[in-house]
């Protein structure tokens, strides 16, 4: 097939993927962010390739994204996802640097909203992640682009809510206002990353994969783009709110794309550790609640 438009040229699905795009078989995109970026060796590789493992067993594809060698690339084999890990001269890509990225060949980790982009590209209708970013506390001009991007792109992305760092409240009032459908998985109110409970509803409440799958179908069929699907952590982490109030304290003045990489490197000190093992478990657990439900909706 021709591609009028070039998009071959910046674009590079791996034959599994591209495959099971063809054969409608059930894909979960992961971002690569937390790997190079937003977890310190072991924990990334073990969430990278946990939520690979996590996705497999529940019979579905993961296609993990990143920019390399001048390509979008959507899928990565073990040592692409590895050299990523080492993190040297790789460089936090989000949704507005895909293009420039690509064309000036720089290694790029994608971020949630990369990620989106990237899968909805693709053909890809369903991601996993830790938590996506939002509204951050005291600077309600600081938005993530998450947001924006799952205001206009059909995919799923299946999380632990936004990061507790963020201001929560107003974050779940942009995705209102974005006409973002929010659903709790097994939930009534969007979980708080390091938190099951938030008190912030969800628009409903979806119980297990079919049900879920069944929500998400409808919401493209009526013509929604993005939708955020909370999974609540597994466990959560003890004092989270104090512990993440002091980081940001400490965090002082960074700001833009460093401030949540350095304030959850706070929040990892100050739990000496505890936080990290959280965010893998959530992480992987979420990998697998989107692999299942991505299975789920393959059948409908």
């Amino acid at each position: 097939m021709s591609d009028p438009h070039n998009q071959g040229r910046w674009l590079e699905v791996a034959p599994e993927i591209a495959a099971a795009v063809r054969e409608g078989r059930p894909i979960v995109a992961l971002e690569t962010s937390i790997v190079a970026q937003g977890l310190p060796s072991p924990h990334n590789l073990e969430a990278g390739l946990g939520c690979e493992e996590a996705i497999r067993g529940e019979g579905a594809v993961p296609a993990t994204v990143a920019v390399i060698g001048g390509k979008v690339r959507v899928g990565l084999s073990e040592a692409e996802l590895r050299t990523l890990a080492a993190g040297f001269g790789v460089r936090k890509v989000s949704s507005r640097d895909l293009g420039w990225a690509a064309a000036l060949e720089v290694a790029g980790a994608t971020t949630v909203a990369a990620t989106i982009r990237a899968a909805a590209l693709a053909g890809i209708r369903f991601m996993a992640t830790g938590g996506i970013g939002g509204v951050h506390r005291g600077h309600p001009e600081d938005v993530s682009a998450d947001l924006g991007e799952l205001s206009r792109s059909p995919v799923a992305v299946f999380c632990a809510g936004a990061k507790t760092i963020l201001d929560l409240r107003l974050t779940v009032e942009r995705l209102e206002t974005e006409m973002v459908t929010v659903l709790g998985y097994g939930t009534d109110d969007l979980p708080g990353f390091y938190v099951r409970h938030t008190g912030f509803p969800v628009s409903a409440r979806v119980d297990g994969p079919q049900q879920a799958a069944l929500a998400i179908a409808a919401t493209w069929l009526t013509g929604g783009a993005g939708i955020l699907v909370g999974v609540p952590p597994p466990r959560e982490l003890e004092d989270a709110e104090a512990i993440v109030e002091r980081a940001i304290a400490e965090a002082g003045s960074v700001r833009g794309g460093d401030v949540t990489p350095r304030i959850l490197a706070l929040v990892a000190e100050l739990s000496r550790g505890a936080s990290l093992s959280v965010n893998v478990d959530l992480v992987i657990n979420n990998a697998r609640v989107a692999a299942a439900t991505a299975v789920a909706h393959a059948s409908l």
